[in-house]
């Protein structure tokens, strides 16, 4: 796991037994977090990529060179970002997004990814009256 936020700190905030006292810690401000500059989302699959993760992330717009995880995704999110493309058409993998997590990388792998597809099994219904 990577920080979100990186802060200057002139002393670590002890408790009175010599421990991190993370309670006391000052909370990150915006000019903390890692900022890149705005680049709107371009072609069809990067808008629709863009709606759907400022909807899950809860953001307000989501640029092309923007990260998942810096933006508060996680895994859980992750796959329900898989879903929900699948759901629009757009095919990925969640490996992907955990490897390439800007958008314009997974705009990129969009329709690469081979679906495994799973014979299904003949399971064998017994007659109830025979012993097994």
């Amino acid at each position: 796991m990577l920080p979100a936020a990186y802060m200057l700190l002139d002393a670590w905030p002890l408790t009175p037994n010599g421990k991190l006292d993370r309670k006391a810690l000052p909370a990150p401000d915006s000019s903390a977090l890692v900022s890149r500059a705005y680049e709107a989302p371009v072609g069809d699959v990067e808008i629709k990529l863009a709606a759907i993760w400022a909807d899950l992330l809860n953001v307000e717009k989501v640029g092309r060179h923007d990260h998942f995880f810096e933006l508060g995704g996680h895994s859980l999110l992750a796959v329900s970002l898989i879903e929900r493309m699948r759901q629009a058409d757009l095919e990925a993998d969640v490996r992907v997004l955990f490897g390439h997590p800007t958008l314009i990388q997974v705009a990129a792998s969009v329709g690469k990814v081979k679906r495994l597809e799973v014979p299904q099994t003949k399971i064998p219904t017994f007659n109830r009256k025979r012993r097994i």
